[in-house]
């Protein structure tokens, strides 16, 4: 699935992928998620971005940690 509204640029935020060129990680957004705000509380938040991008970084997320394992404590 092509990602439209993920960029990966060297002179943005160092490379990390960000919603549509917008200083805004992927990553800031899944730990807001993780925090438990609402796609809507995000956005109200952050007025740039909408439902769209915040449902499209869960997905590259989710694809992202399929490609790698992550390790994890023992007992886990």
């Amino acid at each position: 699935m092509p990602y439209t509204r993920i960029t990966v640029d060297p002179r943005c935020m160092g490379g990390v992928p960000c919603i549509r060129g917008l200083r805004m990680p992927v990553a800031t957004i899944i730990a807001l998620v993780s925090e438990g705000l609402t796609e809507r509380e995000i956005v109200e938040m952050h007025p740039a971005l909408d439902v769209a991008d915040v449902r499209e970084a869960l997905r590259y997320a989710a694809e992202a940690v399929q490609e790698r394992a992550i390790p994890l404590p023992s007992g886990s």
